[in-house]
């Protein structure tokens, strides 16, 4: 039985009126101006014909009868009575003849055809402008343009009476009701086969189940991230028990490979990165720490209510546990600077701004950031929702506060970075000594700024030996802080402002309009108390939104976790439950699903392992009946068979790295550094007035080998390798991957030194092993795609290496060199002069290479080249 209900606050009584009824209210002029004409002028015209007096453009103020018939500066009445074709304001926003007065002037806001017919009608009929009182009792009645199913909601109210009055589709209204009771029994099977059979279209035919070599391949990679081992895949073959893919699941889940795999996905949502953006990208010295919490959080299974609450309000709600305090990071973790020439005021409510939004999309999955200049035009978010969440925020300040390293944490890495930070350190305050004269050339101008800057780069990058976290504290603001330095928590709290939140008019800083109280979304219908004073107010609003009876965050996370693992939501866009997101196709699936999260105590391990046993999960790729596939489910959304998809960025990276024997296990730590192509590594990347300090590599492989969610991630420089294959900027939140197929993606792993560099590792390994050339083809095939040859690819494979070995016997490997220093020349920021710098690439200089061909003899350089091949094959870039 399947239980479920449409509830609704609602403002007004619906009323509903016979099609006589409606064709006579769509004759009616002043419910013509009510419903359609004024939402025009609104949306339209007020934004600069609606304003203040003393702003009001060409002195045409559009906000009442009165002043449509004054007309502007040219003294003509924007409007002739019962003659639209003689009217300038209908002339001018048909855009066709007068050019020059084309209204509204953006040509993306031009009047739709069937809006011009209403301005048109309205004019034609003399234009009635009906008083407040009037216009506001005509807009609680019903809408004569709406398809008769409307319904109106309660909200704190919007800045307009029309848009608090305004109807909405109940289809777009399905993420804030409440979690429908959905009672599957036992006898149904399991719920979600059940659910998602109740959609199949007549005569679509399900997939059969995967055979294992492909079940444990797909859920080694959407657990772990990684490829199973050979030996995994024939114990878990050998496994005829019921339980065998069950256990499995539970082998994968307590790995530590979980937590770095889903880890990944998490930061991709909340734009996890070790630096700050624009123009100077200064570091995150402690980043790191927030990104290790994360990986440990889900390693754990920590209740996701609770790990919410952490990244919100850990300071208020868990002040004893250091852990917990790592979760604040969350609340930094959007690009942001302040510089000297920064305003202050405007990067403090770019801060707020971005919180706001980043909170939205993270949890409630709301674009919040669509009603900061107006009440949102799809979905019931007032501005003033908008502007009272950001209340909440609004006594966080920003610091580096002092968290003591956790036992668990790894610092290993400490003692070698600082070795080579203190040679550039020394190698900058010898320059500084040899341009301190006072005879300074423009030469010694240019490399004494730079100096200067690359000195407090330095410092800054100290902070992350620090017990330091990113972290976050209740107090007024100080608006003098700049981004260059460390943000240290004030011994008092109280200097400064405390700040006031208001409606920004248009979002505009300098145009506060009425103040707001920190509050909560409104459409919820929840209650929640929260504080005005300087503490509480992220505490009671973290338990606000880890409600369970709050119809979206549950939600959000379910929809999140299936999507990864089907290659879509069932709600199509996870950051966006509102009307422009993508409807769910199977809603009281989620909802069940949402209900069973929210029962098992929050359990992220506990909702992949209901998925995951699933028959649906468990589907070949292949279909059957193909046509029939593609003629009733061309979408793939009714789960009769298993999507295919490409590995992420990260995942080509790091199981080239397992299968090639060289991947290192290390859970945390300072980021690493791993080989980068070396033209862009050096490419002169510009911080405010100077150059960045280039990108060198750690030293040792074991730092350079490990997984990629430990790679340092700087907004201003992007792996080129990595981007190819889709990872996304850090500047946005990034609800899915995108998947592309493009030609540079042959190039990078066909032909770059890292894939070539593995293949070779690969080959090594492999021949040290193999008794025969044979065992050798086959453990290949076991390590790359998870089986061993067939006859025919057996002998293609011994023909192409013979061929690759009689190459490779005739011609010498070059050794590949690094470049130990780069010149970099540039146009001192005040005099215009070229100046020159060297750079010197220390860590180049003890650089311990990877295995080289000239290390190794011609067979195995020769396997090597069918390693490579065999790491190009579709087999191993996708997941069947």
């Amino acid at each position: 039985m399947i239980v479920g209900m449409f509830v609704f606050m609602l403002n007004l009584p619906f009323v509903c009126g016979d099609e006589s009824d409606l064709k006579a209210r769509r004759s009616d002029p002043e419910q013509l101006f009510a419903f359609q004409v004024h939402r025009i002028l609104v949306n339209k015209c007020f934004a600069c014909h609606g304003a203040e007096p003393d702003q009001i453009e060409g002195e045409l103020d559009l906000t009442s009868r009165a002043g449509l018939l004054k007309g502007g500066a040219t003294g003509e009445a924007s409007i002739v009575l019962g003659r639209p074709e003689g009217s300038p304001l209908y002339l001018a926003i048909q855009r066709d003849d007068d050019v020059w007065s084309a209204m509204p002037p953006k040509e993306s806001e031009r009047l739709t055809s069937e809006e011009l017919v209403f301005v048109k009608e309205w004019i034609a009929a003399q234009a009635p402008w009906p008083n407040e009182q009037r216009l506001k009792e005509i807009q609680q009645g019903q809408d004569p343009w709406g398809t008769g199913d409307e319904i109106r909601v309660a909200t704190s109210g919007g800045l307009s009476e029309e848009w608090s009055n305004r109807t909405y589709q109940p289809k777009n209204l399905w993420a804030y009701q409440p979690i429908a009771d959905v009672d599957i029994t036992q006898d149904q099977g399991h719920a979600i086969d059940y659910l998602v059979a109740q959609h199949l279209p007549m005569g679509l035919k399900v997939a059969p189940r995967a055979d294992k070599t492909t079940l444990i391949r797909r859920v080694s990679y959407t657990l772990t991230g990684l490829p199973p081992t050979p030996e995994a895949i024939r114990e878990f073959k050998e496994d005829e028990s019921p339980q065998a893919f069950e256990n499995l699941i539970d082998r994968l889940l307590a790995s530590q490979r979980y937590g770095e795999q889903w880890g990944k996905h998490w930061l991709d949502v909340v734009r996890y990165a070790d630096s700050s953006g624009f123009a100077n990208d200064y570091e995150r010295p402690n980043a790191w720490r927030y990104r290790d919490y994360v990986i440990r959080s889900f390693n754990q299974d920590k209740p996701y209510d609770q790990f919410v609450q952490e990244q919100i309000a850990a300071d208020e709600l868990f002040a004893e546990s250091p852990e917990a305090q790592l979760g604040l990071g969350f609340l930094r973790m959007g690009p942001w600077e302040h510089t000297g020439m920064s305003v202050g005021k405007i990067t403090r409510q770019q801060f707020l701004d971005d919180v706001t939004s980043s909170v939205g999309q993270v949890f409630l999955g709301q674009a919040l950031q669509c009603a900061r200049c107006h009440d949102h035009k799809f979905d019931p978010v007032p501005t003033r929702d908008y502007y009272s969440i950001q209340s909440v925020f609004a006594t966080t300040q920003m610091a580096e506060l002092p968290i003591p390293f956790l036992p668990h944490e790894n610092t290993k890495q400490f003692e070698e970075d600082k070795k080579y930070l203190a040679k550039r350190e020394e190698a900058i305050a010898d320059l500084r000594k040899t341009v301190n004269n006072p005879n300074k050339t423009a030469n010694d101008f240019g490399r004494a700024r730079l100096s200067g800057k690359w000195s407090n780069l330095y410092k800054r990058a100290r902070d992350r030996y620090e017990p330091l976290i990113l972290g976050v504290y209740n107090g007024h603001t100080q608006l003098n802080r700049n981004s260059y330095n460390r943000f240290d928590k004030p011994g008092n709290v109280t200097n400064g402002i405390l700040e006031n939140t208001a409606i920004l008019t248009g979002g505009n800083i300098f145009t506060p309009s009425e103040s707001v109280t920190p509050g909560i979304l409104s459409v919820t219908g929840l209650q929640a108390s929260i504080p005005k004073a300087l503490e509480g107010r992220r505490g009671s609003f973290a338990k606000w939104v880890t409600d369970s009876k709050n119809p979206l965050t549950a939600r959000v996370m379910v929809n999140r976790v299936w999507a990864y693992h089907f290659g879509q939501g069932i709600a199509g866009n996870p950051n966006n439950f509102g009307a422009t997101g993508d409807k769910p196709t199977h809603p009281l699936l989620l909802d069940w699903l949402t209900s069973e999260f929210i029962k098992s105590g929050w359990s992220i391990k506990q909702l992949h392992k209901l998925i995951l046993t699933s028959e649906a999960y468990q589907r070949s790729s292949t279909h059957p009946d193909l046509d029939t596939l593609n003629e009733l489910d061309s979408n793939r959304q009714f789960y009769s068979v298993f999507q295919a998809r490409r590995l992420t960025s990260e995942e080509l990276r790091d199981s080239t790295l397992q299968v090639s024997g060289e991947l290192v296990h290390e859970l945390g730590g300072l980021p690493v550094r791993p080989d980068m192509n070396v033209e862009a590594a050096l490419q002169p990347r510009q911080i405010m007035g100077s150059f960045a300090p280039s990108y060198v590599p750690n030293v040792n492989p074991e730092q350079r080998n490990r997984r990629s969610i430990y790679v340092l991630k700087l907004r201003g420089l992007r792996d080129p390798f990595m981007t190819t294959f889709n990872q996304p900027s850090p500047d946005e939140s990034c609800e899915m991957r995108d998947a592309s197929n493009v030609t540079p993606q042959v190039f990078a792993l066909f032909n770059s030194e890292e894939s070539a560099d593995r293949s070779l590792a690969m080959a090594h390994r492999i021949l040290k092993e193999a008794k025969s050339d044979e065992d050798a083809i086959k453990r290949a095939f076991e390590l790359a795609v998870g089986r061993l040859p067939d006859r025919e690819e057996l002998k293609a494979a011994r023909v192409h290496w013979k061929e690759c070995l009689t190459d490779h016997r005739e011609s010498e490997p070059q050794i590949r060199e690094y470049p130990t220093e780069v010149v970099r020349r540039a146009n001192e920021e005040n005099t215009g002069e070229e100046f020159t710098f060297t750079e010197t690439l220390f860590e180049y200089q003890d650089y311990q290479h990877d295995l080289q061909p000239h290390q190794v003899d011609a067979r195995t350089r020769a396997f090597a080249e069918l390693c490579l091949v065999l790491l190009n094959t579709n087999e191993f870039i996708y997941v069947y």
